[in-house]
């Protein structure tokens, strides 16, 4: 079984910045794979960014170069900086965790979840 514990959503305003943490517990193998998901109210959930544990990470296209997911290993955490932040951020982002990844940011291909933090960007 593995845990998820996501943190640090807030409101900001358009510009500003966030960084939220995923806490993770449980078995190592089972989560090898870290994404950010998030959906905002009537939308699907898309994909934010991924990152392994051996250090590969992906992200999605709206948010690349804005966002930057990284781990520290010591404290079983996964960050998500998220600079320039837009309204069209505005979401309750999801952390989630797999054994494997596809390549593709799949809500249906992770196996784990945590209860989601919530992130209004205000213009």
């Amino acid at each position: 079984q593995v845990q998820l514990v996501e943190s640090g959503g807030d409101s900001v305003q358009a510009g500003g910045s966030l960084r939220l943490s995923c806490a993770a517990s449980g078995h190592r193998t089972s989560r090898k794979w870290v994404a950010w998901f998030r959906q905002a109210p009537g939308k699907e959930r898309e994909g934010v960014a991924v990152i392994s544990t051996e250090g590969a990470l992906a992200y999605a296209l709206p948010v690349k170069g804005r966002f930057t997911i990284s781990q520290d290993d010591a404290k079983n955490t996964v960050y998500l900086q998220m600079n320039s932040l837009k309204p069209e951020d505005t979401a309750m982002y999801y952390c989630a965790a797999n054994s494997r990844y596809g390549g593709v940011l799949n809500a249906a291909d992770f196996a784990y979840w945590g209860q989601g933090t919530q992130v209004t960007v205000s213009s």
